[in-house]
């Protein structure tokens, strides 16, 4: 059974998963929180990284080196791109890609990749499509990754470049760091803000909410993993 980490950007992404992790110890290293246990039987080491993506990097590549995890789930929240969607939507990403990197960057020097756009783990993601079975609101496609706020007008240009479902500051980072070390990753998002319900207040006011909802998923997608029966 592989070691799982749950990799989330800030405590109230992380906090929903902490009352489900059995035996829990706590292991402090490079100056993060690590909480090692036991979540829906499967052993985990859970962190928040802090936000951007050389924090996220980092946290990525200590559960990797230090707590020897076999894959990377990447939970929390995200902004809606794709108009459709709604705020409390969950977005399981296919692939993942920096909007503000270069994409020859990736191609054309480390590591070598053959598009810019960082794939998610086969395994995963079909667990990730039985549990959607059975939960209503996931949609699966493209996440984008930057360090900025997103207005309309770049809000326009990623959609025309990228057309991801979603985006955020930390999921194409994780991803790349997994890629590198050949771990399996794997990101679900729920929507905070979207297009028609945009700014750090519509953030703030669903967060809690979302986070919850992306922790309930990630749960469901792990008994699908390990075809365990969902508690009654």
């Amino acid at each position: 059974m592989k070691k799982i980490g749950i990799l989330c950007a800030g405590d109230s992404e992380l906090e929903p998963f902490l009352s489900h992790i059995h035996s829990c110890t706590v292991v402090e290293k490079a100056m993060l929180k690590v909480h090692e246990g036991e979540l829906e039987g499967i052993p985990v080491a859970a962190v928040y990284s802090g936000v951007c993506k050389v924090n996220a990097a980092i946290a990525a590549q200590v559960l990797i080196d230090c707590f020897q995890v076999e894959a990377v789930i990447n939970a929390g929240t995200a902004g809606g791109m794709e108009e459709s969607l709604q705020i409390f939507d969950t977005v399981v990403s296919t692939q993942a890609l920096y909007h503000d990197v270069e994409e020859h960057i990736l191609t054309e020097f480390h590591p070598w990749m053959q598009t810019a756009w960082f794939p998610a783990d086969q395994e995963l993601l079909e667990a990730a499509k039985r549990a959607a079975l059975q939960e209503r609101n996931v949609f699966f496609g493209r996440m984008a990754t930057g360090e900025q706020f997103i207005t309309e007008e770049h809000r326009l240009e990623i959609n025309r470049k990228y057309a991801p479902l979603s985006v955020d500051m930390e999921t194409g980072s994780i991803a790349h760091v997994c890629y590198v070390n050949r771990i399996p990753f794997l990101s679900v998002r729920t929507l905070t803000d979207t297009a028609v319900h945009s700014g750090t207040e519509n953030f703030e006011r669903n967060c809690s909410q979302a986070s919850a909802i992306s922790k309930d998923f990630v749960l469901s997608l792990l008994r699908e993993l390990y075809k365990q029966p969902k508690p009654v």
